[in-house]
């Protein structure tokens, strides 16, 4: 192998690492960038999930100070199953209570 033909065959494998360095920037740079995009889609999802947990969160608890209202304001047991099956009408919670 002369001179030249080293010289030659340096260049083309230099010319090659540049360029393999460079896509393999431009990959990692295009990966993180997918990565974080990807982190903000599920970070909507998740506070879109969190609020409909809280909203449900929020019906429960109301359910639950109407169930404990009819129960500690006594009763008989007729009257207190009367309360219990209009509870099972969502549109009758309010008459319920505002007894």
């Amino acid at each position: 192998m002369n001179l030249d033909a080293f010289l030659g065959l340096a260049t083309v494998m230099g010319t090659v690492v540049a360029v393999v360095s460079i896509v393999s920037g431009t990959y990692r740079r295009r990966l993180a960038f997918m990565e974080r995009k990807l982190e903000i889609t599920a970070g909507g999802a998740a506070a879109e999930k969190a609020a409909q947990y809280a909203t449900y969160n929020s019906e429960l608890e109301n359910r639950v100070r109407v169930l404990e209202r009819i129960i500690t304001d006594g009763g008989n047991g007729h009257d207190i199953a009367l309360q219990i099956e209009a509870l099972r009408d969502t549109g009758r919670i309010s008459e319920v209570t505002t007894q």
